[in-house]
């Protein structure tokens, strides 16, 4: 049986997962799923699946009509009846919770705007069909967003992390043991991410048929399904013949034959043992800052925009849908360019 692509794997499981999740909710929301199923993500509607079971567990502990009902017995009515106060106790309850397994849940500002965005969703939904006449979720105002500071690596801290991904001379003993078996793959997966940006799942997600030396590039699969090919320099290329010298030599598990990244027990990697690895040198290098995949990709989209001032180009370059979401994060970096510029003109010669 041919093996499918990493991304129609991952897809064909969080299916299954979704239709586990939904399970647990009102029967009337499956119409809902169905209906969002051609403009989203399997991944988006498992993180709807679970906002809205969020939302269903809070109306039937805090609900005094509700909490008299089972989940099967919630109807779009029911439904309809939910006023804005209700959902402004939602937005309360957010923030300090217990969940099914009873351990505490606390969210902050941006864990509540999922929430109520996809309750948004949901409820307009059902509101533009006309199958419910109240739409209290429009009324709702989201939390505002404090924004927070980039965290990225400098540019001596680049060298400094491949320089320790490459000698591993600060691991422990027991690190040491470990980083002679995977010191190559490491080198190579970390000098990938800061040298493309590209985002960890699509890294994990690539196949040795995938990297493409003729033309230095890697085709990935973006959000969405979108097929690309994202170019790479000298120092990706060096690293990856490297590794893939190492890589043509092992014996993958089946079913992972065709996997770029192998861990230890020859399996794809995940994207949780991509974080945990990045985090292992991280650390080492820059104690003070949470470095993560993600943080790799801001830093090689910093560096990028230092070096081209091409907002666009970073925003194409990175897979962002839209260009504001590039300039959200890179207006730092905007405003030291403006600042610079009143030196540039002289009204008058300096004496």
């Amino acid at each position: 049986m041919k093996q499918l692509p990493y991304y129609e794997q991952k897809d064909r499981e969080n299916v299954k997962k979704l239709r586990v999740m939904i399970q647990d909710l009102p029967p009337f929301c499956v119409e809902f799923f169905r209906g969002i199923e051609p403009q989203t993500s399997s991944r988006t509607r498992i993180a709807y699946a679970y906002d809205l079971k969020v939302f269903f567990d809070f109306l039937q502990k805090e609900n005094p009509v509700m909490e008299k009902l089972d989940k099967n017995s919630i109807t779009l009515s029911h439904l309809d009846q939910i006023q804005v106060t209700d959902l402004e106790e939602y937005m309360e309850y957010l923030k300090y919770r217990f969940n099914d397994r009873n351990q505490e849940v606390v969210n902050k500002e941006r864990g509540i705007m999922r929430k109520i965005s996809s309750l948004k969703s949901f409820y307009n939904y059902y509101y533009q069909r006309e199958m419910i006449k109240n739409n209290p979720a429009a009324l709702v105002k989201l939390p505002k967003l404090h924004e927070k500071e980039i965290i990225r690596l400098d540019v001596d801290e680049v060298a400094m992390l491949l320089d320790e991904v490459e000698k591993g001379e600060s691991l422990t003993d027991k690190q040491k043991a470990f980083h002679n078996k995977t010191r190559i793959r490491d080198l190579a997966l970390l000098t990938l991410l800061l040298g493309t940006g590209i985002r960890v799942s699509e890294c994990v997600g690539l196949d040795i048929s995938d990297v493409d030396f003729r033309n230095g590039g890697i085709r990935i699969h973006r959000k969405g399904g979108k097929e690309v090919t994202v170019y790479f320099g000298v120092e990706v290329e060096d690293a990856l013949k490297d590794y893939l010298d190492e890589r043509n030599q092992m014996l993958p598990v089946e079913g992972h034959d065709n996997a770029l990244f192998l861990s230890l027990q020859m399996k794809r990697m995940s994207v949780r043992s991509v974080e945990n690895l990045v985090k292992k040198y991280a650390r080492i290098v820059t104690p003070l800052k949470k470095i993560t995949p993600h943080k790799l990709r801001s830093t090689y989209g910093t560096a990028l925009y230092r070096e081209t001032g091409d907002i666009y180009l970073v925003a194409d370059v990175l897979g962002h849908a839209d260009v504001n979401t590039t300039k959200k994060h890179y207006a730092a970096l905007d405003d030291a360019r403006r600042r610079s510029a009143r030196d540039k003109v002289w009204l008058r010669e300096p004496e």
